[in-house]
């Protein structure tokens, strides 16, 4: 399993951060907060990176993708979380479109793929009903009726919501409403009677949304993949998700470490450049080591989703792991980013506050660090 990257991936590399460095810089996200931008995102940087052929990273040429893998789409999650790039990549292009690609029929990825290849679609993944990641903890029911289905009940949560055209929508059809059994996907226009959103303000300046679904009728095509059986097809959905944001959390690590360094090799006390203290060396070394090691867990979770003979159960554990490591990882540095930078560090003026309060999100998004730990361990009979 190769643990650094290809040289194709090593030029969309650099391709993707000069374009994140150049338009997308972290000012742009102060940008979208300060004028309370309605959408959360710029729409005209979105048609930039859908030119470039970021909405169709991972999607099969067959829908007008590009084919290039989870590994490609990966590269560019790393990069636009070095800046904090607000953007549907993960709510439409990680996420909705895996969904369709990997649970979907011909007929639902003929129709929605190319249209999010084209930016013309924006979709997002409705699921969590609980304050923390629970998936299968699903009340919300989807009766059938003599046309479909009849949907009711309400999801937290909701990454770009809002702006959303359709939603994938997680429902139980039968059982128990802990039960991992009878759990049915669903895909519904937002605009549909009986949906109501409402957006949500979130501390990293994200989209995020609640939304209540009162006797919503779908019809027998909106079912995504088999009734009663989508989990199994939402956790593999899940597991990329996770390496994806791992990806996206280990660019974030890594720029707050950049600003550490440079701080330190520029901030004096008592007449001398702080770096010089062994104490912060210490500190900064750990750091270093740590994001090291996140570096091979996410180049190997990314890996393992491009190679066609891993198993789930390998993918579901490269990703909790992945996942859980991330999560600890970047809060350390995070935190350790606003203490080394001392009172300013507290300050809107500079940008190492944005990265620990997308910390904060990122960390609890599809599971923490406790989350996968004890996925990880149920995974392998502990």
């Amino acid at each position: 399993m190769p643990l650094v990257l290809s040289e194709d991936q090593q030029l969309l590399q650099d391709s993707a951060r000069n374009f994140c460095q150049q338009v997308t810089p972290v000012g742009e996200l102060r940008k979208l907060r300060d004028k309370r931008n309605e959408k959360g995102f710029s729409e005209d940087i979105w048609q930039q990176m859908v030119e470039l052929g970021w909405a169709g990273m991972a999607i099969p040429e067959a829908f007008g993708g590009f084919e290039f893998g989870y590994g490609g789409l990966g590269v560019v999650l790393e990069e636009t979380g070095r800046t904090l790039v607000s953007s549907p990549l993960i709510s439409t292009v990680l996420l909705a479109a895996t969904a369709i690609s990997e649970i979907g029929n011909d007929e639902q990825k003929a129709q929605l793929l190319p249209a999010i290849v084209a930016g013309e679609l924006l979709m997002a993944l409705a699921l969590d009903e609980k304050p923390f990641h629970t998936p299968h903890h699903i009340t919300t029911s989807a009766i059938a009726s003599s046309d479909g289905f009849v949907l009711n009940g309400q999801k937290t949560f909701v990454l770009d919501g809002h702006v959303a055209g359709k939603l994938i929508v997680g429902a139980r059809t039968s059982g128990e409403e802990t039960s991992a059994e009878g759990i049915s996907l669903f895909v519904l226009d937002c605009d549909a009677p009986g949906v109501e959103i409402t957006r949500t303000s979130m501390v990293d300046s994200r989209n995020a949304a609640n939304i209540n679904f009162t006797q919503v009728q779908l019809g027998s095509d909106a079912l995504l993949g088999e009734l009663d059986k989508g989990y199994e097809g939402l956790e593999q959905v899940l597991d990329i998700g996770r390496i994806g944001l791992a990806a996206e959390m280990l660019g974030s690590t890594q720029a707050v470490f950049d600003l550490i360094l440079t701080y330190l090799k520029q901030r004096e006390q008592f007449g001398v450049l702080i770096g010089s203290f062994q104490g912060l060396q210490h500190r900064a070394a750990t750091m270093y080591s740590e994001i090291e090691l996140c570096k091979s867990v996410v180049r190997a979770a990314l890996a393992a989703l491009d190679e066609p003979d891993k198993s789930r159960q390998e993918i579901a554990e490269l990703a909790s792991i992945a996942k859980s490591k991330l999560s600890e990882v970047f809060f350390l540095v995070s935190n350790e980013g606003v203490q080394m930078h001392g009172g300013i560090g507290m300050t809107d003026e500079f940008d190492i506050g944005f990265y620990i309060k997308r910390a904060r999100v990122a960390q609890q998004f599809l599971g923490d660090a406790n989350f996968h730990r004890d996925r990880y361990a149920t995974l392998n009979s502990f």
